[in-house]
């Protein structure tokens, strides 16, 4: 089958191959037919080492596809199935997933660097994150296969797997954002547009977006911002709108910058939460004074602390209702030197889509 390889940690590109098999699915695994993948910055965050990945192997995470195979003890799913794809699918009985935490499920994440997904003849490759969506099938565990009704489109399906529920879960299951609430978002791609639609949902009545691309500010406001600017426009605005500071701020991009802007721009006793991915040796410094004086919170927001079965179903049910639009997110196709927006798709169906999508210049 056709994959995007990417042969060593660092490559600015991926090769295309037509020669990848996946392993056969185990008794507790499935195989999918991938249909659309989303373009997630965590995957050119993979290739270039600032998230553990391994090589060569095979990138993409946000995914979605038909069942084609399952294995002995699966019996949620049948082949024909559609699903979405999770790279943290819950094991069920480990201790994060019993005190209801379960994306911080470590049990599939830790196997998915020791068990490789794909061959190449007798060589082995990874699955980036334990799934490798930039393929036309994948081999993953049944937890992390969630069902969708046939007529949810596959790039709905696959918009949702990661982004939508990082974004969304953000604000209602991690933040909690009460309605009323002055919220601001800094970061504008596809994640923190998934963050202003959850600021939306959840009644926040001053949504400020920040972003030093100020084509995005548009964007931002048609999916919800009440206001757009720059860094550097910043502090005017809160002066008229939040004297205060904001109930919450959220970083969606993951340096120490943005994050300490946030919590320079949380109010105190707000809430400053962490969606963006980040370097292991990237450090943010804080006094021992402030932390103890300004009482905020500084929340992490892994997967948008999701429960993967019940926030996919429930994002399908704001969809279908009107409010939140997938749709419009979709139909913003991004060419590849806009893949920090996060919200371009590739049909793995198409040899020259995935070129055009995968190949970095």
């Amino acid at each position: 089958m056709r994959a995007a390889v990417l042969n060593a940690i660092g490559d600015d590109r991926l090769e295309m191959r037509d020669d990848v098999t996946t392993v056969d699915p185990g008794p507790h695994e499935v195989r999918i037919r991938v249909r659309a993948s989303g373009v997630c910055h965590s995957d050119l965050s993979a290739m270039d080492g600032t998230l553990p990945a391994l090589a060569p192997g095979v990138v993409g995470h946000e995914g979605a596809g038909e069942i084609l195979q399952v294995g002995s003890a699966v019996e949620h799913l049948a082949p024909g199935d559609h699903v979405t794809v999770s790279f943290v699918p819950p094991c069920g009985a480990c201790p994060s997933c019993l005190r209801g935490e379960p994306n911080l499920c470590a049990v599939h994440a830790i196997a998915a660097f020791t068990s490789p997904r794909f061959r190449i003849g007798d060589t082995p490759l990874f699955g980036y994150a334990g799934l490798g969506t930039f393929a036309e099938e994948v081999v993953v565990p049944a937890a992390g296969a969630i069902k969708v009704d046939p007529e949810v489109p596959f790039e709905t399906a696959a918009l949702i797997a990661c982004g939508v529920l990082t974004g969304v879960g953000a604000v209602l299951n991690t933040a909690r954002v009460t309605p009323g609430s002055t919220v601001v978002i800094i970061g504008c791609g596809g994640v923190g547009i998934s963050v202003i639609q959850g600021a939306r949902l959840a009644g926040a009545t001053t949504i400020v977006a920040v972003d030093p691309v100020v084509g995005k500010h548009d964007i931002a406001k048609r999916f919800g911002a009440t206001h757009a600017t720059t860094p550097e426009g910043l502090e005017e605005l809160k002066q008229t709108v939040a004297t205060e500071g904001f109930d919450y701020a959220f970083d969606v991009v993951g340096i120490p910058a943005t994050i300490r802007s946030a919590w320079d721009n949380a109010r105190r006793g707000g809430s400053v939460v962490i969606v963006g991915a980040g370097k292991g040796d990237a450090m943010v410094e804080f006094s021992a004074q402030e932390l103890f004086l300004h009482d905020k919170k500084i929340l992490g927001s892994f997967y948008g602390s999701s429960h993967v079965h019940r926030d996919t179903a429930r994002m399908l049910a704001f969809w279908r209702a009107g409010l939140l639009d997938l749709d419009g997110m979709i139909s913003r196709k991004l060419e590849f030197g806009d893949i920090n927006d996060g919200l371009a798709l590739l049909r793995t169906g198409s040899t020259d889509v995935i070129r055009q999508v995968v190949t970095i210049a």
